[in-house]
């Protein structure tokens, strides 16, 4: 699957966050409720388990519980609303890819130590919990859900192609990216029209998510040319020469269509990518297998719970954070929500290990489980996704319109280049 489902909307250069939240100043003005004063709570559609905050909404009578599903653009309502310094929510989610760009205005937030928060620390993923503290160790974002990787396939194509269809196999069989090229080669010689990639993009997005940098450093030099972007861009030019990339467009008809067929019987995606099976291929439940990716652990995806500084009631608001994110909860967001947990006490319930008729009867924890817990901690800078996708739009021109790769990465590294100057990171 596509590693941008719920990165499609993302912001043009991150300095618009920076200087957006750093003029925010003053309080919000909400009124007060019969109960007490009411407390808001933004999130987006499927952020959150409603029935969980539902329930949130009886349990804490001391203030009146105000959610509001948010729609379109997330980040951009909120940096407004910060911005006009009136009605700003008391909780509000932090989606996973505008993180980075929230830490530099870390002030904007409570900072949860001051209400606790290292007492539950033990209890969540540590990379996930790195992932929301800005550089000075403030605690801004508390983890609500993670999306670990894995190989989503299809056990009948892969044994007319003469490949390993136990998921344990397939794990093992296809553990590095070489050998999981060399599985699509044997795929294509096998099965005619099949394609073990839907595009090259998949490879680097993934291979780059497993490594612990990205495009900028903690000191703000750019970093993009390093040989940890080169391995991935060259690994995915590999599979797209070799042919083993299709022309399709994910989430087209005619990508679904395949699917359905076999023809890109094989998916790199992140837990949440089974929905998206689900949805979109319906006739072919129970022909699906999942298997660890190759390469290793990597994460697509996972959001935050944050507080903003103008919150009056900020221990009552920790206190409704704590408990819709506690392992109980992040387990009923699981099969509410498809919310993969940050907290690993989760994976045990049984909630969690409900057999999946669509893989098969599959318990999808076994796999998802340990890829959440390998998952490596990596910095993520507020330029991130700006240079991401400079690069990824040059390997869509090479995959879909054959343009060539080295005029390609070319290309990308001086648009990097200019983008990163102007963003002011030291080239």
């Amino acid at each position: 699957m596509h590693l941008s489902r719920r990165g499609l909307l993302r912001a043009g250069l991150a300095t618009t966050a920076v200087a957006t939240l750093g003029g925010t100043t003053a309080g919000c003005s909400v009124p007060s409720g019969s109960t007490g004063r009411d407390m808001t709570l933004w999130y987006w559609t499927g952020g959150l388990s409603d029935k969980v905050v539902a329930d949130a909404r009886t349990r804490f009578t001391g203030v009146s519980l105000k959610p509001a599903q948010i729609g379109g653009y997330f980040k951009s309502k909120l940096m407004t609303t910060m911005a006009g310094r009136s009605y700003v929510p008391d909780i509000t989610g932090l989606k996973g890819e505008d993180m980075a760009s929230y830490l530099p205005n870390a002030g904007q937030f409570v900072d949860l130590r001051t209400l606790g928060a290292e007492r539950l620390k033990s209890q969540y993923l540590p990379w996930k919990w790195a992932e929301g503290c800005a550089p000075d160790g403030r605690v801004v974002g508390f983890p609500i859900d993670t999306g670990p990787v894995a190989h989503y396939y299809m056990p009948a194509v892969f044994d007319r192609a003469g490949l390993p269809t136990d998921p344990a196999d397939v794990a093992r069989e296809m553990n590095t990216w070489d050998a999981y090229l060399d599985a699509g080669e044997r795929l294509k010689r096998k099965v005619r029209g099949a394609y073990l990639l839907i595009d090259a993009l998949t490879v680097y997005q993934y291979m780059l998510a497993q490594s612990t940098k990205r495009y900028v450093d903690k000191e703000r030099h750019f970093i993009g040319d390093g040989e940890h972007v080169r391995r991935a861009w060259g690994t995915a030019i590999e599979a797209y020469q070799r042919g083993l990339c299709s022309k399709y467009q994910s989430g087209t008809p005619d990508s679904n269509a395949a699917m359905e067929k076999g023809l890109l019987p094989s998916q790199l995606g992140a837990s949440w990518a089974a929905g998206d099976l689900k949805l979109t291929v319906p006739k072919t439940s129970g022909e699906w297998r999942v298997a660890a990716m190759p390469g290793g652990a990597a994460n697509n995806g996972g959001s935050f719970l944050a507080i903003t500084k103008y919150c009056r009631e900020p221990e009552q608001a920790f206190d409704i954070i704590a408990w819709l994110l506690n392992p109980a909860n992040q387990a009923r967001g699981f099969t509410d929500a498809t919310l993969f947990p940050s907290t690993p006490a989760s994976y045990r319930l049984k909630a969690m290990r409900a057999p999946d008729p669509f893989f098969g009867g599959q318990t999808t924890i076994d796999v998802f489980g340990p890829a959440a817990q390998k998952i490596p901690v990596a910095y993520h800078s507020p330029y991130d996704y700006a240079l991401d996708q400079v690069v990824s739009d040059e390997l869509r021109n090479v995959n879909a319109l054959d343009k060539n790769p080295a005029r390609a990465w070319k290309d990308a590294m001086s648009k990097c280049r200019r983008i990163a100057e102007h963003m002011g990171v030291l080239i």
